[in-house]
């Protein structure tokens, strides 16, 4: 086996590193703790372990981003990614994953599903946990530690002769500069079962947050609280899919309201199938800033918490204000290309 890479920057706690000494006792790994230790790192497969301050801070994380992005946007090409992330408090943990996340796959690194462990203050994050696992929290967090670590070294990736790719959007054909870019992108989509589709007002109701068990029920039975479109006609396309393309324009930084209740409202597929073999990519457009905004709240949705494979490189991002705009920017219909080339190099047999 290859050696495992531990990314494990900053004025790390003996507690942290023995806690990460023990989750990886048994592999051959290399510690990189600054930025002057810094080996090749494509091709690996990578562990963030970091250790946040009060604030939220481990600074010398940040450095080292910092100097892998002056190597280039490649420098983590084709490496995998998760991470075990700790907090002296009961915040950050998830916002600074999701920041590690999307820098490093700007790079080039992949991020298999549900990729991180968090461990709070009080560890009062893991108490859903306890309810299934007869164990102390201390013994949940080395637990669910050692389980991703193994299931990362383990999880390969399983290419497609005809992969089926679904796009979702909810934006008018007419005005959105996002959709004319994922058409742009769909031209280069070759040998590939695509669909479509449109998430239309008074087609979707958002969550209504049931039970556990009131949610498993309703999984088994291929229905859900609410029923309706979404049940009978989107998650059966989900369930099948290969690929999700999330089409997303930027509404004050954040994903769009019918589309979040889609994430919402697959919870209950969620209930009853795993979504670690489904791959997802996404087109962001922003009339002037905050794409990396959307991205994220992309990256905690699908794959922190809903456990699909986060590809290298998974967005197209590109800033067009006025409808139709997208057509001028520079380059884009290349950039649309090579954007489709990559999704089918990432599923594609």
């Amino acid at each position: 086996m290859d050696n495992l890479y531990i990314i494990m920057p900053g004025n790390v706690s003996k507690k942290f590193s023995s806690f990460i000494e023990n989750v990886t006792q048994d592999i051959d790994k290399i510690i990189i703790k600054d930025i002057y230790t810094i080996p090749d790192l494509k091709n690996k497969k990578i562990l963030f372990a970091v250790e946040l301050d009060e604030c939220g801070f481990n600074i010398s994380l940040f450095e080292l981003f910092s100097k892998l992005y002056k190597k280039g946007n490649n420098s983590l090409l084709n490496s995998k990614g998760i991470i075990i992330i700790k907090s002296p408090n009961e915040l950050y943990t998830k916002s600074v994953s999701q920041n590690i996340i999307f820098l490093a796959n700007q790079i080039g690194c992949s991020f298999i599903g549900h990729p991180i462990v968090e461990a709070t203050g009080n560890l009062n994050n893991l108490l859903t946990w306890q309810k299934r696992l007869n164990m102390s929290l201390e013994n949940i967090q080395l637990h669910l530690s050692k389980k991703l670590v193994k299931n990362f070294i383990q999880k390969e990736i399983s290419l497609i002769n005809k992969p089926k790719i679904l796009a979702l959007h909810a934006s008018s054909h007419k005005t959105s500069n996002t959709l004319m870019l994922w058409k742009m992108t769909k031209k280069h989509l070759l040998n590939c079962s695509i669909k479509e589709f449109h998430v239309e007002n008074g087609t979707i109701t958002d969550c209504k947050g049931c039970s556990y068990i009131t949610c498993k029920h309703y999984s088994e039975n291929n229905s859900c609280f609410y029923g309706g479109v979404i049940t009978k006609e989107l998650l059966p396309i989900i369930e099948k899919a290969d690929c999700i393309v999330w089409i997303c324009p930027n509404y004050n930084d954040a994903i769009s309201a019918k589309l979040m209740a889609v994430i919402n409202r697959m919870t209950v597929l969620y209930r009853r199938t795993k979504f670690y073999d489904k791959t997802f990519f996404s087109i962001i457009v922003s009339g002037n800033s905050g794409s990396d905004s959307v991205a994220k709240q992309l990256i905690g949705a699908l794959n922190i918490n809903k456990g699909f494979r986060l590809p290298p490189y998974f967005s197209l991002i590109a800033t067009a204000n006025d409808p139709g705009s997208i057509k001028k920017v520079y380059n884009i219909e290349e950039k649309a290309k090579k954007f489709a080339n990559h999704i089918l190099k990432e599923i594609k047999k």
